[in-house]
């Protein structure tokens, strides 16, 4: 297996299950789920950006990030 960033290292420690390429693939899917719920790919009636206090925070940048971290699980 592949070695993992950290970040996804992390996301796999957090689960109670063996890692394994099986379970890589499951969270992988679950996070993709979840990032299509929250983010989706289309938001025609939203704005661009994500504003926390004030601080415009890019959504699109968020939603490639995490995009990044499903693929590196998916072990793409």
């Amino acid at each position: 297996m592949t070695q993992l960033s950290p970040a996804a290292q992390a996301v796999l420690n957090a689960t109670d299950y063996p890692e394994d390429w099986a379970t890589r693939i499951r969270v992988a899917a679950a996070i993709g789920e979840l990032l299509e719920q929250v983010l989706p790919a289309t938001r025609p009636q939203h704005p661009n950006t994500l504003d926390e206090r004030h601080r415009k925070v890019d959504a699109w940048a968020v939603r490639s990030q995490v995009l990044r971290l499903v693929a590196e699980l998916e072990g793409l």
